[in-house]
């Protein structure tokens, strides 16, 4: 859940937050058990916000409730019992609002509490935790999300990683912060029955594989939610009410019921087959990770929880035991295995939030975070730089972003540091500041004279490595599967000549 407190604008306002909470996360938490749950710090923070519930409530009562009242009288006799179904869902949503006081986080806390659901924390702000170009940003994700737990609910070692996004390394960084279990999805990487044993790590925490098999059975476009008898998301009447079924035609309440329930005993003898050949091949238990959103279970799909309750009730007599993650870790052991680079994300890699389709929002995210951590520090045999054109603050731009991406392209850095100017102005600026940031580096060189720090190969500028000059950012222990070194996450750019 994205932070929409406070804005309006629909269908991505704050709307979009209050029907998660009355059509997700009431009735999900009150069937809800041996289940793990993960709350964002984000998605706490708003529900926490006072101003938040007390709109949250007005928009039930008069938006959600009034409207299907409203509409009863408006609507076709075969519409009726939708428009009833859906009044009646939101009168029982403000009872349970009203039974903890008009609080959205209380539920949580209480089914916690209550030893039904285990609960999860995840970074401070949904940040991709592979694509950090500091050390000091990946700590502060962790560490502000975990304090944010634990004030709220306490904290039993367990981390969401935002979009499941893993690669090479991170690991250590979650043992540093005390986590114990994230997940992760191998499945470009691995044969499918792999991801139902847990992976022990070098540096501690276990990483749990979800199942994407099991999971596309309730994410593939023709999982169940797509059933013709469900209602349809965006079939909604003039004041919001879903009237209408994905198969066309007015929405019966109960033959979508029915076909949640069936489809519930459908997923659990399928989970409980995919157990038993599991254990059948490999002569152990297996242990089968399923991740979904929350917010699939009633706001895109309206029957999900009559769907998740009749899982919860017949798990037992199919033959599949429903665990927490920290149970689970208690009685299946992890075993040690590669982890590589991974999301839950269009082709299971990191192309969605870092390729050149999305690379003004990649870098802008990544020169946010190097302001947000503090200026970049140049220093020539130990001691600060203080050339005038050191004080630009595009020359410390133009040497923060060189030493970030190694090398880059002259028209990308150009419309990085200056987006707003044309491409001419660009392209001046950039061989202007250039020029300063040539006279920081290296004051004693001839004009003509190639140089040492700077590389311009056709239309790419880079950093030289060398013995000469060293970034803090840089590790060339370990490079990529191209080759490249691989940045070393640094708790501020600082740049050593001479």
């Amino acid at each position: 859940m994205p932070y929409v407190e406070g804005f309006g604008t629909y269908p991505f306002g704050e709307e979009w937050l209050f029907d998660a909470v009355v059509r997700s996360y009431l009735p999900v938490l009150e069937v809800a058990r041996d289940l793990t749950m993960t709350v964002t710090p984000v998605l706490a923070d708003q529900l926490e916000d006072a101003g938040a519930a007390e709109r949250l409530r007005r928009f039930l009562v008069d938006w959600r409730i009034g409207a299907a009242e409203a509409d009863l009288h408006d609507i076709a006799a075969e519409e009726r019992p939708a428009c009833a179904a859906e009044r009646d869902r939101y009168r029982h949503a403000l009872e349970l609002l009203d039974a903890v006081g008009g609080d959205p986080l209380a539920p949580f806390q209480r089914a916690a509490e209550e030893g039904r659901i285990a609960l999860a924390t995840s970074a401070a702000t949904h940040a991709l935790l592979p694509l950090l170009a500091t050390d000091a940003g990946l700590r502060l994700q962790l560490d502000a999300g975990i304090r944010s737990h634990r004030r709220r609910f306490g904290w039993d070692g367990g981390l969401w990683l935002p979009e499941c996004a893993y690669d090479l390394g991170l690991e250590w960084g979650l043992a540093r912060a005390g986590v114990e279990w994230f997940c992760v999805d191998q499945s470009r990487h691995e044969e499918p029955l792999a991801a139902l044993r847990p992976v022990a790590t070098e540096a501690g925490p276990v990483a749990l594989p979800i199942d994407w098999e099991a999971i596309s059975w309730l994410w593939d476009l023709a999982g169940y939610p797509s059933d013709p008898a469900y209602a349809q998301f965006d079939g909604k009447s003039l004041r919001g009410m879903r009237l209408w079924r994905i198969g066309g035609g007015a929405y019966d309440p109960a033959a979508a019921a029915a076909a949640a329930r069936r489809q519930a005993e459908e997923f659990l003898a399928a989970v409980a087959a995919r157990l038993r050949g599991y254990a059948a091949e490999r002569g152990r238990r297996g242990l089968l990770t399923f991740a979904i959103d929350t917010e699939l279970l009633g706001h895109w799909w309206s029957e999900g929880p009559v769907w998740l309750e009749a899982v919860v009730r017949l798990a037992g007599e199919s033959g599949v035991q429903l665990l927490t993650l920290p149970e689970a870790l208690e009685r299946h052991q992890p075993e040690e295995r590669p982890l590589r680079e991974s999301s839950w994300g269009e082709g299971r890699d990191l192309r969605t939030w870092d390729s050149p389709e999305v690379a003004d929002l990649a870098w802008a995210g990544r020169r946010l975070e190097l302001r947000l951590l503090g200026p970049t520090e140049l220093r020539r045999d130990g001691v600060p730089v203080d050339a005038p054109e050191w004080r630009r603050e595009r020359v410390r731009s133009l040497l923060a972003h060189l030493a970030l991406n190694r090398p880059v392209g002259r028209e990308r850095l150009a419309d990085d540091l200056w987006p707003v100017l044309d491409a001419e102005a660009q392209s001046r600026n950039l061989r202007v500041t250039l020029s300063y940031l040539l006279r920081v580096l290296e004051p004693g060189r001839g004009q003509r004279d190639a140089s040492f720090f700077i590389r311009q190969h056709g239309d790419n500028v880079s950093l030289h490595p060398g013995e000469w000059l060293s970034v803090d950012l840089w590790d060339f222990d370990e490079p990529d599967g191209e080759g490249r070194p691989r940045l070393l996450m640094g708790s501020r750019l600082s740049v050593r000549v001479g």
